[in-house]
């Protein structure tokens, strides 16, 4: 019997995510190998699209979750698992029909509504997430073909209605189960769905009524958006059937790391190195902000470790109310190697040292010397 893959790796999410990170992780993953969606081999993602089902059904029921957190796959015995391995893509999409909308996937659609949702990725920088940005987005989708205005029959044909479901695309099956005798609405097994019957088909479509564009679009992503974070764009996506709505496209962002600052939501974080002698008697130095350098004025005595606060340096909140600040963190450089003349004042500097201690160190030689003499005495 084969190794079950871990849940969280199927869906590629961390152990930590959260119900919303799962469903979103699993409803991109999904799109991306459903048959009518992957480009490569076809069982391979038939295999892969239901490791996603059963990991999704798993991690989204917090009673099955915290079973498999705390015995792994062996704890999930017994616990009413669906059997995804014998049933159908459109009985996968039923399931999880919150998920992906009541369009299903091309042809298995069970109702006349929207198009396909689309995904893209977009990288961007953190000064972009400072000021906002117009990104440009070029991307391929199934759109109605112009030769026969997405009916999928041969120019100056029309299609018939099918007599199988009366135009409407679906038809009543009736399945039993455990529970007792069902009805299952499932699409038309005469038409696919479609409603109708095409005897001539387009030539250019080969009768599906959709062809592969490419799309330039123009999409803005607000200042201060985050790494992750999904901007929808409607009606970018594919056609559903003629007269329904177009899918949506769903932009995810991710936010390129800063060679120099670090973000801490609304806020950025720079370790700027001093020299021991810049600290000590203060000084201007140089930090890197999103608008370019700047000069900032170090305290005489600065610590190492200590932060400086530049407020109203950082990245705006994405809902426009405040804006983060710039911490700059100090930390002191101590050399490794020096000249004779730079060891002669040093050592000259240690000889002042005892004369001039500070509270706080003598504090603590007070107390470390009180230790050993503890110690000492077996105390």
């Amino acid at each position: 019997m084969p190794t079950k893959k871990c849940y969280y790796e199927v869906l590629s999410v961390e152990r930590t995510a959260g119900a919303d990170g799962i469903k979103r992780s699993y409803r991109r993953l999904a799109l991306k190998f459903h048959p009518d969606n992957y480009k490569g081999d076809k069982a391979e993602g038939e295999t892969k699209f239901k490791e996603l089902a059963e990991a999704y059904e798993v991690l989204s029921d917090p009673q099955k979750r915290q079973q498999y957190d705390q015995f792994g796959h062996e704890g999930l015995r017994g616990s009413g698992m669906h059997d995804f391995s014998s049933m159908g893509f459109g009985d996968i999409f039923s399931m999880f029909q919150d998920i992906f909308g009541s369009a299903g996937m091309g042809g298995q659609a069970t109702s006349r509504s929207r198009g396909l949702d689309l995904e893209t990725e977009v990288d961007i920088s953190l000064e972009q997430v400072a000021t906002g940005v117009e990104q440009t987005l070029e991307f391929e989708r199934m759109d109605f073909c112009e030769e026969c205005s997405g009916s999928g029959a041969k120019p100056g044909t029309e299609p018939e209605k099918c007599h199988t479901c009366g135009g409407y695309g679906q038809v009543q099956q009736q399945v039993n189960s455990f529970f007792g005798m069902s009805l299952r609405v499932i699409p038309c097994p005469d038409c696919g769905g479609r409603g109708n019957i095409i005897h001539e088909h387009c030539k250019a479509c080969n009768g599906s009524g959709r062809v592969k564009k490419h799309r330039t679009l123009s999409v803005h992503l607000p200042a201060g958006i985050h790494d992750g974070q999904v901007v929808r764009v409607r009606n970018e996506g594919e056609p559903g059937q003629i007269g329904a709505n177009r899918g949506d496209l769903h932009v995810y962002v991710t936010v390129q790391p800063h060679p120099l600052l670090t973000r801490n939501g609304d806020d950025l974080i720079c370790q700027v190195p001093v020299s021991f002698a810049t600290a000590a008697l203060g000084g201007e130095i140089t930090v890197p902000t999103l608008k370019g350098p700047e000069e900032i004025q170090m305290p005489t005595g600065t610590q190492n470790g200590q932060v400086i606060t530049l407020k109203k340096k950082g990245l705006p909140s994405i809902r426009g109310s405040r804006q983060g600040s710039l911490h700059v963190q100090v930390y002191i450089e101590v050399p490794k190697k020096l000249d004779k003349k730079q060891r002669e004042l040093l050592e000259a500097y240690a000889k002042t040292e005892a004369e001039n201690i500070s509270p706080k160190r003598k504090t603590f030689l007070d107390t470390l010397k009180q230790y050993f003499k503890n110690f000492e005495n077996g105390k």
